[in-house]
């Protein structure tokens, strides 16, 4: 006998209108960044990250866990905005083995920049087409699905950390 818990007829369309509009919303968003910034929405991540930070600055490792990166696409990532001299990379002080991602000034204008299309399109595709008590109820529901998978996320960021 198989232990499958298989999708009812009614879980099966919910999955798939999850699935269909998470999908379009990020494919849009990285489409309206590429087309109005000339970035992919990962690296407007990286850089909303490193402003947020204490001296617009993180550690790669720290930056990669912030991210929901590899340390490896990380480094890819900062590579490429290090060549438009929107990040440099530092060496750490308390570790040699380490090093930090900074957002330069001229990244922070390119954010700054980014971010008035980039809050746009999500207010637009997003916030607007929501009424307040579904906005509740999709942060609920974010929560909930990101508790559920706190475990098998930490899990998954030692696993890497290990190579």
């Amino acid at each position: 006998m198989s232990d499958v818990r298989w999708l009812s007829a009614e879980e099966q369309q919910v999955w798939r209108a999850f699935m269909t509009a998470v999908t379009k919303f990020t494919d849009h968003l990285d489409r309206q960044l590429q087309r109005d910034a000339g970035m992919p929405m990962a690296y407007y991540e990286i850089l909303v990250a490193l402003s947020e930070a204490p001296g617009r600055a993180l550690r790669m490792s720290e930056l990669a866990s912030v991210c929901h990166s590899s340390r490896s696409r990380l480094s890819h990532a900062v590579a490429r905005l290090e060549k438009e001299h929107w990040v440099e990379r530092r060496a750490c002080p308390s570790d040699r083995r380490g090093s930090i991602a900074a957002l330069t000034d001229t990244g922070f204008a390119v954010l700054e920049q980014a971010a008035e299309g980039h809050v746009t399109a999500v207010r637009e595709h997003l916030f607007d087409v929501l009424t307040p008590a579904q906005l509740r109820s999709l942060a609920e529901i974010s929560r909930a699905v990101d508790a559920g998978l706190a475990v098998e996320c930490a899990s998954a960021r030692e696993e890497l950390a290990d190579f």
